[in-house]
């Protein structure tokens, strides 16, 4: 019931800064947090930042602090990552994730994902 359509990903410079997008759509209010991970070749999806959407209190990966900015627009339904600073190890698709509050399920929804490469 709830759809995720992200976009803005694409090839980027080492060095470089791409902004991704995650619009949702229907029962946008059910929704607790979302998130932003990411999945590179043989590894395993990792979680990159968090956010949630009533009180905007995030959460990010060590990997990316002080680099990756998650928002949110709740007007829009959507979430933003900011990407400054990129290095060849952010290469990875990158997947939006939503989690509604308990009283509505719990659900877990992912976007479709969309493909990060950053150059040396």
């Amino acid at each position: 019931q709830v759809q995720l359509v992200e976009s803005g990903g694409g090839l980027v410079q080492a060095g470089g800064s791409l902004r991704l997008s995650c619009a949702a759509s229907r029962f946008t209010l059910n929704i607790k947090d979302m998130s932003w991970y990411r999945q590179a070749p043989e590894k395993e999806r990792e979680l990159v930042a968090t956010i949630s959407m009533a009180g905007g209190s995030t959460n990010y990966a060590d990997s990316v602090k002080g680099r990756f900015i998650i928002s949110r627009d709740n007007v829009k339904n959507t979430v933003y990552l900011q990407m400054n600073s990129l290095k060849p190890e952010d290469t990875a698709v990158y997947y939006c994730h939503a989690r509604t509050w308990p009283h509505v399920g719990s659900r877990d929804y992912w976007g479709q994902g969309t493909q990060v490469t950053v150059s040396s």
